[in-house]
């Protein structure tokens, strides 16, 4: 999750929406068209919770790719940040309009989208949620991509090995409410720790918005309730960024503070061979999207619709391994990262 990302840090993302190739309607907030250069019969829509964050910018680059190289056309939208719920529904009704066969998704809330996805459904429209799944996960027709509930429990279960036998004071930096892979993510991390979410160990939890700025912030407000924290979850690589700022700024060390993440974008791996983040999730977007686009042309052309969930896979990125945890290399990570 990837995932997600305060309005602050967009570029200025304004509500600008631009004209769809080929086509006179606009589509949603923050829009636009690949195509393959020929007049494509079969389009698929592609949504994502924002343009600037790397996971999405390279999930759109896989879209691109893959509907260029079957012929399909591609209308982009996303939102204006994480939590844009409306930008993301307006994107659904007016790609149906458009045509799409298929509309693939990474959506904002768990539910906030269902009742759009299922107008799109009810008119012939195949659903695919990427990364971030639906509650229920039967509002879509199928979900490609990481189990994030393991990502969460991979850096749970390295934070407890690399801290064993020290006293740890645990921050989270989560998402925002209603982000099913925030909760996933926070939840995995716990259960890989072996605590609960209530546990004393716990000191603060925060939302960071999965943004540097914003997770800074929230760090900040963290260290003034404990300035002992030593032990920081967060939802992404943009939000350890924010973090370890933070406590640097407040005379922490590398040594001196655990930090894990989720998501295997090459900044965060490269964060992660300078020791700033201690381990990390890798995840693959532009797997989920290659896939996603072959599955909605394949509707297109046979009727038959991907369903159930497929699993795009993850992998441990550690600078330093730790014994009963299995993980890659940050060289492995740089050959396979993103953004």
């Amino acid at each position: 999750m990837p995932i997600a990302r305060s309005a602050k840090s967009r570029l200025g993302l304004a509500a600008v929406a631009l004209l769809v190739v080929g086509a006179t309607a606009t589509v949603a907030t923050v829009a636009s068209a690949e195509t393959s250069g020929k007049a494509a019969t079969i389009k698929v829509g592609l949504i994502t919770k924002d343009v600037t964050n790397p996971f999405f910018v390279k999930m759109r680059a896989g879209a691109t790719a893959q509907a260029k190289k079957l012929g399909a056309q591609l209308i982009y939208a996303a939102g204006k940040n994480s939590s844009d719920n409306a930008s993301q529904i307006a994107a659904i009704e007016n790609m149906v309009t458009a045509g799409v066969k298929g509309i693939l998704i990474t959506v904002a809330d768990a539910k906030a989208e269902n009742a759009a996805i299922a107008k799109a459904r009810k008119a012939g429209v195949i659903v695919i949620a990427l990364d971030s799944p639906t509650s229920p996960t039967t509002a879509v027709d199928a979900l490609f991509a990481t189990n994030n509930l393991n990502a969460g429990i991979l850096i749970g279960k390295y934070a407890r090995a690399a801290t064993k036998g020290k006293t740890v004071t645990i921050a989270m930096l989560d998402e925002h409410a209603g982000s099913s892979v925030g909760a996933l993510r926070h939840n995995g991390f716990t259960q890989g720790f072996g605590i609960k979410n209530n546990d004393k160990q716990i000191v603060c939890v925060a939302n960071g918005g999965g943004d540097t700025p914003d997770s800074q912030t929230a760090m900040e407000n963290c260290l003034q309730k404990n300035p002992n924290i030593n032990v920081v979850y967060t939802i992404n690589e943009p939000s350890a960024a924010g973090a370890w700022t933070a406590l640097k700024n407040a005379g922490k060390t590398q040594s001196g503070v655990t930090i894990v993440s989720v998501d295997g974008g090459c900044a965060g791996v490269r964060n992660v061979r300078a020791g700033i983040i201690d381990a990390t999730s890798q995840q693959y977007p532009l797997l989920m999207a290659s896939r996603g686009v072959a599955a909605v042309v394949n509707y297109a052309k046979t009727g038959k619709k991907a369903s159930g969930y497929t699993d795009t896979g993850v992998n441990l990125i550690a600078k330093k391994a730790v014994a009963g945890v299995p993980s890659k290399s940050v060289a492995y990570g740089l050959a396979n990262c993103w953004g």
